[in-house]
């Protein structure tokens, strides 16, 4: 506890249109001066007595769960970007997220990026999902949407509020640092290639932790507007499962949401916003075995990654003509072993593990990409940074990739956009085996990886 005060403390003082790639209009409807950028930020904590993902809630903790995000206004259409703690935003609740925002902000819905955290002591969204349910006949349980609906009014009502209040800005801080000793891969690979050993976000085995870190992306990237000597808001983007350990009953948003408290006191003039990198085989798991004080230093580690950062940004001028974004509207590939037959076989007959698993959400996803359903992955371009926006628990390996593309620029990338794809791995992942390629875990096939790759080249390469 001592250690957390100091912490704190010391924290306190630190300063320093659719269609394929789709782009805005800005140099020509901007003048200068007219770049701007408002915030919002709302409670999404569910009251006692709702469902979680997996368990009711029980009590409340000290830190709540949030849904924050920016507006940027004066490059074409409106800009929104929003990130929630919650553990996914799917289907038809993805859609509604970002026709709500984007009609409070004055835009387009394919301007509007939704992000969650993917904390597991939070709500599920998947107005699909709840539907299909409700139309069987059958209880929602934690696809029932009153509570996350009522978060969506509260958030358009915020959103509307902060727009007059919009606030110019002058300049764009970017800025990186390595987190040490939290991320690491899960996937631990035999001598046959294929996974022996999962290092799940919590690891008990100290062989298995004892594993090399393996493929991760080390660098905590943060983003900042300001306004003058002012900094306004400063986005985080780190790849990592965000547990330390849950099913508590208790909502709460883990070691990230504690780091990015600790920012906000740091730096409390500007609105912090985390967004959860490709991490989909990522965990903290070489560096947690489940304690719960391990909670807490975990946070530390991101919260002091994310300080250096903040003391690397170096500030650079920007304008509304330096703004764009990009839209490649993709059809991933439904995973091979999804039988649409056999789900629906099982809804009708209410089948208790359809029920109560996410196999519902997964006929939600199946029904739509028959319908022709695509997933929009957007790129947001602000002067020589570029921030790229990707659905489901996408792999690291996308995110450098993504890197790579564009080396002699900054990179950040958010993953966790819509949740209806799950797992979204790269093809050799799916030879290999293991739980996050798992029938269970993903609902794409490998094909995915070229469509996806693609389009994040695409976007990357961009003029």
């Amino acid at each position: 506890m001592f250690k957390l005060l100091v912490f704190v403390v010391s924290v306190m003082f630190t300063a320093p249109v659719r269609g394929s790639a789709a782009e805005s209009a800005t140099a020509s409807n901007s003048t200068p001066g007219s770049f701007r950028i408002a915030t919002f930020d709302v409670d999404a904590t569910p009251p006692i007595g709702s469902m979680m993902a997996y368990d009711p809630v029980t009590n409340r903790w000290d830190l709540g769960l949030r849904a924050r995000g920016i507006v940027l206004l004066g490059a074409g259409e409106p800009i929104v970007l929003c990130a929630v703690d919650w553990i996914g935003i799917a289907n038809a609740g993805h859609d509604a997220f970002r026709e709500a925002l984007a009609q409070a902000a004055g835009t387009s819905p394919q301007r509007v990026a939704v992000h969650s955290l993917h904390q597991h002591d939070a709500p599920d969204c998947d107005f699909s999902a709840e539907r299909i349910l409700k139309e069987a006949g059958v209880d929602a349980r934690q696809y029932e949407g009153g509570f996350q609906r009522e978060v969506l009014s509260n958030l358009t009502a915020a959103v509307r509020e902060a727009l007059p209040r919009a606030q110019p800005v002058t300049q764009l801080g970017l800025g990186e640092a390595r987190v040490e000793k939290v991320a690491s891969n899960r996937r631990i690979l035999g001598p046959d290639g294929k996974v022996r050993d999962t290092r799940w976000t919590a690891t008990t085995d100290p062989k298995v932790r004892a594993e090399p870190e393996g493929v991760i992306d080390p660098m905590v990237s943060l983003v900042s507007f300001w306004n003058g000597e002012k900094p306004v808001a400063v986005l985080s983007y780190y790849a990592t499962h965000p547990q330390s350990y849950y099913r508590t009953g208790i909502p709460n948003p883990d070691f990230p949401g504690i780091a990015r408290f600790f920012r906000q006191l740091a730096v409390p003039a500007a609105l912090p916003v985390h967004f959860n990198g490709a991490g989909g085989n990522i965990t903290a798991g070489k560096y947690n075995d489940g304690a719960p004080t391990n909670r807490v230093v975990l946070a530390e580690r991101l919260a002091d990654g994310m300080r250096r950062a903040w003391e690397n940004t170096k500030r650079q001028p920007i304008t509304a003509s330096e703004v764009h974004w990009s839209i490649e509207p993709l059809a991933l590939p439904p995973a091979k072993h999804l039988a649409i037959e056999k789900l629906e076989a099982q809804l009708k007959a209410h089948d208790t593990n359809f029920i109560t698993s996410g196999d519902v959400s997964k006929l939600a996803w199946l029904r739509r990409c028959q319908a022709g359903h695509k997933i929009d992955v957007t790129c947001l371009r602000l002067g020589r940074a570029r921030i790229l926006h990707l659905p489901g628990e996408t792999f690291v390996e996308y995110q450098l990739a993504a890197k790579a593309a564009q080396p002699g620029l900054f990179v950040a990338v958010a993953g966790y956009g819509d949740y209806a794809p799950f797992y979204i791995g790269t093809a050799i992942s799916y030879e290999e085996g293991g739980y996050e390629t798992s029938p269970s875990a993903s609902n794409v096939a490998p094909e995915v990886e070229g469509v996806l790759m693609a389009a994040i080249k695409k976007l990357m390469l961009a003029p």
